[in-house]
């Protein structure tokens, strides 16, 4: 029982670790710094915002976007090993189905990707909740919001 106890603590700790602000910031930071973007600033107001948000989703999970002030990307993994990280990849990862020539995704699907790196989202706040139906739901908004239609994310010198 020690044991079990001791390697189930080990894994809160590390998924914890990979839950908590500078983690989701820096992997933010490391995309953006690959288009030239500057570095997004986490954001208590905006963080406390999201968490009241994906608080209201604990009950399904359902991936149903929020009302705006701000930009949003949400995505929904299993329990308990889905974390923020996680889905801060799962997002980045988009960035091979963006063409910056054409300002287009392949088969639309890199909006999480280009909010990640839109050039005037300056602020960040995100939040992680454990879901009743054994999944994480995580929710990252940012201000002001970005991914607006005809609107390039990142000036095109910069690639």
């Amino acid at each position: 029982m020690a044991a079990f106890m001791t390697t189930f603590m080990f894994l809160l700790a590390l998924t914890n670790a990979q839950n908590a602000s500078g983690d989701y910031l820096a992997l933010h930071n490391r995309a953006r710094a690959q288009v030239g973007v500057g570095p997004i600033q986490w954001s208590n107001t905006v963080a406390a915002y999201a968490q009241v948000y994906a608080k209201k989703r604990k009950g399904d999970c359902a991936m149903i976007h929020s009302t705006r002030p701000y930009g949003e990307n949400i995505v929904a993994g299993y329990y308990p090993g889905f974390t923020g990280v996680d889905a801060v990849k799962l997002w980045g990862n988009e960035k091979l189905l963006y063409d910056h020539a054409s300002n287009k995704c392949v088969g639309g699907k890199c909006g999480h990707y280009t909010q990640m790196v839109w050039r005037r989202s300056v602020r960040l706040g995100c939040a992680r909740v454990h879901c009743k139906a054994n999944s994480q739901f995580v929710v990252c908004n940012y201000d002001p919001p970005g991914n607006y239609i005809g609107e390039k994310p990142y000036d095109s010198w910069v690639v």
